[in-house]
């Protein structure tokens, strides 16, 4: 045995690293720090993906420090329908509660927007893939009216997998209800900016994620009513490449324009200025 060799080691107990410190990036496989990533608002610095933004971290980056003033805070869904299966809807939204520290999948308030005083909605996926049941869409029609009474802009940022099974028709009532109150808020000639992030599908994409006055979205986010294979498979048709990208959707006119998360807050704040000086003009 040479004087610098040495027998190696083996043991079988597992080494007590610490979990949830780093993400591994879909698009490019870069290892993240979680600290770095949530510093650069949830993008990959190395090839510009951007993460599920949580709600929470998605206010602090646009309102204005400590401006931020929660809407319907305490509001929670009820099993009205008594859902059963692995886990009672009751259950599950226990267990979302916790995870996230959401009472459901949206926050709203008004905040300030670099001065300009806002009503925002930011929808979190993390709970429940941000589905959209009657609190969901009481609390969007509730800030939209609020708005409407006080003349206030509205800004909502949308992602989500669509409406909640779990509350049936109840949930499909609320894109009705919410594209009502919005439709009110237009009549008084007040901005709504809608974005849209990855992934933004099912009723929350044919109600009023796509009705903005003007309609961004993040750099390639997924945006559609129902999946490529449910296309696919009901129209008998190849679809085109990328057909439910930002990208795609820009080029054909549904977005208006793509948006880096380090560019919203001023683009937002752009956007409302021009808009509410023409409203005053």
């Amino acid at each position: 045995m040479g004087i610098f060799s040495r027998p190696s080691f083996y043991s079988d107990k597992k080494r007590d690293l610490p979990t949830g410190l780093w993400q591994k990036c879909p698009a490019c496989s870069e290892m993240i720090h979680n600290l770095e990533l949530q510093q650069n608002f949830r993008v990959c610095p190395r090839c510009d993906h951007h993460f599920v933004q949580p709600a929470s971290e998605r206010v602090e980056m646009l309102a204005d420090a400590d401006s931020f003033e929660e809407m319907d805070a305490n509001m929670v869904s009820v099993d009205t329908l008594k859902f059963t299966g692995q886990a009672s809807y009751t259950e599950r939204l226990k267990t979302y509660q916790k995870k996230t520290g959401l009472k459901d999948a949206v926050l709203t308030g008004l905040c300030g927007l670099e001065g300009i005083r806002t009503g925002l909605a930011v929808m979190d996926f993390n709970f429940i893939a941000a589905t959209m049941g009657s609190v969901v869409g009481e609390k969007l029609t509730r800030l939209i009216e609020r708005c409407t009474a006080e003349k206030l802009p509205v800004v909502i940022i949308s992602a989500s997998g669509g409406a909640r099974m779990y509350e049936g028709a109840i949930s499909l009532m609320q894109m009705a209800k919410t594209c009502g109150a919005l439709a009110r808020h237009s009549q008084a000639a007040l901005p709504y900016i809608s974005l849209m992030t990855h992934p933004t599908t099912g009723g929350v994409s044919a109600s009023f994620a796509t009705v903005g006055d003007i309609n961004l979205a993040e750099p390639r986010a997924m945006i559609g009513f129902a999946g490529p294979r449910v296309i696919r498979e009901t129209t008998h048709q190849d679809l085109p490449a990328g057909f439910q990208t930002a990208e795609f959707l820009r080029d054909h006119g549904l977005v208006d324009r793509i948006v880096h998360r380090k560019e919203l807050k001023e683009t937002l704040h752009n956007l409302l200025s021009y808009l509410l000086a023409n409203r005053a003009a």
